[in-house]
């Protein structure tokens, strides 16, 4: 990923840390390889509580972006000043960091990760809105009755296990894969809990 230099993005890091009332989605990266520059500064547009780990957090300090929280039980060199360090406990790093976020009342989080295991944001799925930015997929759970405009010809999946899936809206096209068939709403109805979806950014 090349080095943020763009205007827009200097001037989200200045005016980083000005808004901390936890409205706003905190922002979890867990890897910015081959991530969109342009998305990452709209993610940070808003001041989020940038949250991150040891190996990713000397690129992030490169970017010039102000880390707040990093996640480990141990930290070899310290790059900013005034950043809290959250230890694992024997968790990984992602539930480490969600755990973190529930506890002090975040609603949401926005999740940079190169690679994603849904196990580790199954269980959190009902206690904070999780976004999750990978590759080029915006993953996210939904609820039975969950309906969205879409235009015609994107692409959806099916990420978790279901039951009784009914749709509307959208097209077979493979194995928990969908198409929208038409410019409009696309619907998804199933029996159990929540499902993880993902969709083309």
């Amino acid at each position: 990923m090349a080095k943020l230099v763009s205007s827009a993005v200097y001037i989200i890091m200045s005016s980083h840390h000005i808004v901390r009332e936890k409205q706003e989605p905190a922002l979890l990266l867990l890897s910015l390889n081959n991530f969109s520059e342009e998305l990452l500064g709209q993610l940070l547009e808003w001041s989020p509580t940038v949250i991150t780990t040891p190996l990713v957090a000397e690129q992030i300090n490169a970017y010039e972006i102000k880390i707040d929280i990093i996640i480990a039980d141990t930290i070899d060199e310290v790059l900013q000043s005034d950043v809290k360090q959250i230890p694992q406990n024997g968790a990984s790093q992602t539930e480490a960091a969600l755990k973190y976020l529930i506890e002090n009342d975040y609603k949401a989080v926005n999740v940079v990760a190169d690679m994603v295991d849904l196990a580790d944001f199954i269980p959190f799925a009902a206690r904070v809105n999780i976004v999750i930015y990978s590759g080029n997929q915006k993953i996210y759970a939904v609820n039975s009755g969950f309906s969205k405009w879409k235009p015609a010809g994107e692409n959806l999946q099916i990420l978790s296990v279901h039951l009784n899936l009914q749709t509307s809206g959208l097209q077979g096209n493979g194995s928990n894969k969908f198409v929208t068939t038409t410019d409009g709403f696309i619907s998804l109805k199933f029996d159990n809990g929540m499902l993880f979806i993902a969709e083309d950014i």
